[in-house]
C-alpha cells in the first residue's frame, strides 16, 4: 500500500471588525498555534482613534458668466469670478496635468501662453504653488498681482486680442464614498493600493484647500489618528507637480511600506 506523509491541515480564519485575517492549525493537530499577525509590525496593528474612509469624487462642470478676450478683460474677470472658478482652473487642472504630463499646470497660464502668446506671463502664472494657498482669497490676489504686474510693465499687452477667449467655469463635487476603510496602517496602505487615481486626488489635492490646511486628508490622519507625524510629513512633501496621480500613489506607498518594514 502506498505511504501518504501526512501534512499539517490549516484553515483561514476570517477576519472580524475587530481582528486580522489569522492561520491557525486545526484543532486536531499539533497545538502549536501560530498567528500571522504576529509577524507584522507593531504600528501595523496599531488601531487608529478613527477609521479612515476613502472616497472619490465626481465634477460637473459649468460655464460661468465670467469672460475674458483679452488680458484686461482677464485681469478684471479674476477680481469678481466665483471662488469656485478659481479653484477649478488652479486646482482641477492641476488634475488633469497629473493624467496627462503636459502643458501648463493651470487654466491661466496656458491661456495665456497658447492664446495670448505672452510666453512671460505664462512662465509666472505656471510658477504658482497652490499648496502655498489655504484660501481661495490669497490665491486670487496671487493671480490678480501677477497679472496686474505684467500689464504695467506690458501695457500693449493690455487691450491685444488672444485667438480664443478664456471661459470661467466652475465644478460642483460630488463625494463618492468608496468599500474601502482604513483602521490601522496596514489596512490604509491596501486602500491606497486599490483605491481609484480620482480617490487621491480627492484625498492628496483637493483636501488642502477644502480644508483649508497645509496638509492633506492622508497626513492628517496619520498623525492624528495613528500618531505617525513624520511619517505624515514625508506624505505631505510628496512633489504634486513633477508627479502624476500613478507616482504619488506610489511614493505613498513606498514611504509607508518603508515603515512598515
Amino acid at each position: 500500500m502506498a505511504q501518504f506523509t501526512k501534512l499539517p491541515i490549516t484553515r483561514l480564519v476570517h477576519p472580524t471588525k475587530f481582528s486580522f485575517p489569522r492561520l491557525v492549525r486545526h484543532p486536531f493537530e499539533e497545538e502549536n498555534v501560530f498567528m500571522a499577525t504576529a509577524e507584522m509590525p507593531a504600528v501595523a496593528r496599531r488601531w487608529a482613534g478613527a477609521p479612515f474612509y476613502f472616497n472619490s469624487a465626481a465634477h460637473l462642470i459649468r460655464i460661468g458668466r465670467e469672460k475674458a478676450t483679452n488680458l484686461a478683460e482677464l485681469l478684471e474677470a479674476l477680481k469678481v469670478c466665483p471662488d469656485q472658478s478659481i479653484f477649478q482652473h488652479t486646482f482641477q487642472t492641476l488634475r488633469e496635468h497629473h493624467f496627462i504630463r503636459e502643458g501648463f499646470s493651470n487654466d491661466f497660464a496656458h491661456w495665456a501662453f497658447s492664446a495670448c502668446n505672452e510666453v512671460g506671463l505664462a512662465e509666472r502664472l505656471a510658477g504658482i504653488d497652490v499648496r502655498e494657498f489655504t484660501s481661495i482669497a490669497t490665491l486670487r490676489q496671487r493671480l490678480v498681482d501677477i497679472v496686474d504686474a505684467y500689464l504695467k510693465h506690458n501695457p500693449r499687452a493690455r487691450e491685444r486680442s488672444a485667438f480664443e477667449p478664456f471661459y470661467f467655469s466652475a465644478a460642483e463635487v460630488i463625494v463618492i464614498p468608496t468599500p474601502f476603510v482604513a483602521r490601522n496602517l496596514a489596512e490604509f496602505t491596501d486602500g491606497i493600493r486599490q483605491v481609484s487615481l480620482h480617490s487621491i486626488h480627492y484625498h492628496f489635492i483637493d483636501a488642502r484647500l477644502r480644508l483649508k490646511l497645509n496638509s492633506n486628508d492622508f497626513s492628517l490622519w496619520l498623525e492624528n489618528e495613528l500618531g505617525l507625524g513624520r511619517l505624515a510629513d514625508r506624505i505631505n512633501r510628496i512633489d504634486i507637480y513633477t508627479s502624476t496621480l500613478h507616482d504619488v500613489r506610489r511614493a505613498i506607498l513606498r514611504i509607508v511600506e518603508s515603515r512598515l518594514g
